[in-house]
């Protein structure tokens, strides 16, 4: 038996790899593209660590050439759920009690095999299943996601060592049980490294779980389950099932055995899953654990003190990286009156400057949205613009899905500080804009505070840091991670731990300690060195 003390010291942030031509990454990147784009693979459900084929299948397609299908999955019915919740609790009953260090070890052999030999693999995975560029792939599913596994086993480290107070006549300590049943994992399409965390904290933490992936994720989520089971985890701790998540979700919900539920993806969805777990909740073992990110309507706000520049940049990288499909991306901007043309203008050239297309040119800046209902929901939010008397489409707006599902990067001008795209929730590559006069900064920051329902993240640029620092305390609830001179969007794990509360979820601070302590239960244990024998106080004898 190893009786070692093991402390987890905090790691170094995954670097971000350049892939310059002719570079060893870029090289390895562009066999892998090519070998994917030239394969159609067949993915099954992994339940009990055996692979499960229904034969009620769909398929993966590229995002960005539709008619090109990168695999056929299988999906999930009532069986195999079914068996995915037997094949959890069995798994629950050795994994629970695994030392923490072996878990932890598995999940380091993850890092170290997705850091090298497994990179190109799942950086390609994502840029063909997901239409990511070379840039966004890498700093997703590469270094974000090692840096989860990595920092969540430091931060694990740090929970298992916090312990109470003994004395001289009793030993008192905590133990950090894992949840009693089994944690839903529901993962979205636009990020690997969520996927990855969201099975993988509760994981480390001895919890198994049943990982419903996004259907517009499968390939790399797929492959990134495979690295799991090559890193040592076993059958049983992570089940993997695509398919319907109204399917999946209805008998993990059922199960009485639900311990918990981590999910990352939309409000409503978010919202159905709670309202079932309230429905059920007389039926659990005990009150499952809710933890949601669902989403936001980031904002940049500008006094009129700030760098045109510097905000033109911010709201252009910040709008339409990844086509805006980030959780954080910026999607409206409250901008002074003496400001808004010169940011417009540098945005305009910027948008001249860059290309669209295919993730396999390195030279597309920007690539397609994720599917067609994505495309069809964007394109309906400028067609109103387009038609509405108190608002404009002032840069892009063009939306082609004959080859591909691409919008371009648009931004839509509104007098209407209500106006229906600054409001709600579009995940696309749409920034909409309300000018403000320069002399109503106060008016403008209540707007921004007010108009949304979410909360997750926003930022405020101004040279004047006085000024600057009021905005923020009055904006504190408006967002759960906020910058200052900065785009609201890049959050680092082990530096900004990501999350928002209001509509935005339940601020659980994914890439922090915050995030793993939801996934345990604290057993006190008091331990009495030599027992009482008599009942009376001492003031009675």
């Amino acid at each position: 038996m190893n009786n070692s003390i093991f402390t987890f010291p905090q790691p170094a942030n995954e670097p971000v790899k350049s892939y310059l031509k002719g570079s060893p990454e870029r090289e390895a990147l562009e066999k892998e593209l090519k070998r994917q784009s030239n394969t159609v693979i067949d993915i099954p459900l992994i339940i009990g660590g055996k692979e499960v084929r229904t034969e009620n299948t769909g398929t993966v397609i590229m995002p960005h050439d539709h008619k090109h299908v990168l695999a056929t999955y299988h999906k999930a019915g009532e069986k195999e759920v079914k068996m995915a919740i037997d094949a959890a609790m069995k798994a629950h009953e050795e994994w629970s009690q695994t030392d923490w260090t072996v878990r932890a070890a598995i999940l380091l052999r993850a890092a170290e095999l997705i850091a090298g030999k497994y990179r190109a693999l799942l950086n390609a995975a994502t840029m063909l299943g997901q239409s990511k560029n070379i840039y966004q792939a890498e700093i997703d599913s590469a270094c974000e996601l090692i840096d989860f596994l990595r920092y969540n086993v430091a931060f694990a480290s740090k929970i298992y060592g916090i312990q109470p107070k003994s004395s001289q006549a009793c030993i008192n300590s905590v133990e950090y049980r894992a949840l009693e049943g089994f944690v839903f994992a529901v993962s979205p399409f636009n990020f690997t490294s969520i996927a990855s965390n969201l099975n993988m904290s509760p994981v480390l933490m001895g919890n198994t779980t049943l990982w419903k992936p996004a259907t517009t994720a499968i390939l790399s989520n797929y492959y990134l389950m495979q690295i799991y089971m090559e890193a040592g985890l076993p059958a049983g701790v992570v089940n993997f099932l695509p398919g319907s998540g109204a399917t999946i979700g209805k008998y993990a919900i059922e199960s009485p055995h639900l311990a918990g539920i981590h999910f990352t993806g939309s409000c409503a969805t978010f919202n159905t899953l709670w309202k079932q777990v309230g429905e059920n909740v007389g039926h659990y073992v005990s009150y499952p654990r809710l933890v949601g990110e669902t989403g936001g309507k980031d904002f940049i706000f500008v006094h009129p003190s700030a760098d045109v520049k510097e905000v033109a940049n911010a709201a252009f990288c910040g709008s339409f990286e990844f086509q805006g499909q980030k959780c954080s991306a910026a999607s409206r901007m409250y901008i002074p009156e003496s400001m808004w043309q010169d940011v417009l203008e540098i945005m305009k050239q910027d948008a001249k400057e860059v290309k669209m297309g295919d993730v396999c040119d390195h030279d597309n800046y920007i690539n397609a949205v994720i599917d067609e209902a994505s495309f069809d929901n964007i394109a309906s939010y400028i067609e109103y613009a387009r038609n509405a008397a108190d608002a404009e489409v002032v840069m892009g707006g063009k939306c082609d899905k004959s080859k591909g599902f691409f919008v371009e990067p648009t931004v839509i001008q509104t007098t209407n500080p209500h106006f229906k795209s600054i409001q709600e929730e579009i995940f696309g590559p749409v920034l909409t804009v309300y000018v403000y006069k320069d002399e109503e900064v106060d008016k403008a920051v209540e707007l921004c505070d007010t108009t949304s329902p979410y909360g997750l993240t926003g930022a405020v640029f101004g040279r004047d840091r006085v000024a600057v620092q009021k905005i923020a305390d009055k904006l504190r609830y408006a967002a759960g991670n906020f910058y200052i001179n900065d785009k609201p969007t890049g959050a680092v794990v082990g530096m900004q731990p990501f999350g928002g509360s209001r509509a935005s979820g339940t601020n659980d601070k994914a890439g922090g300690e915050y995030n793993l302590i939801r996934w345990v239960i604290p057993r006190v244990i008091k331990e009495t060195l030599v027992p009482a024998t008599d009942y009376k106080y001492i003031y009675m004898k």
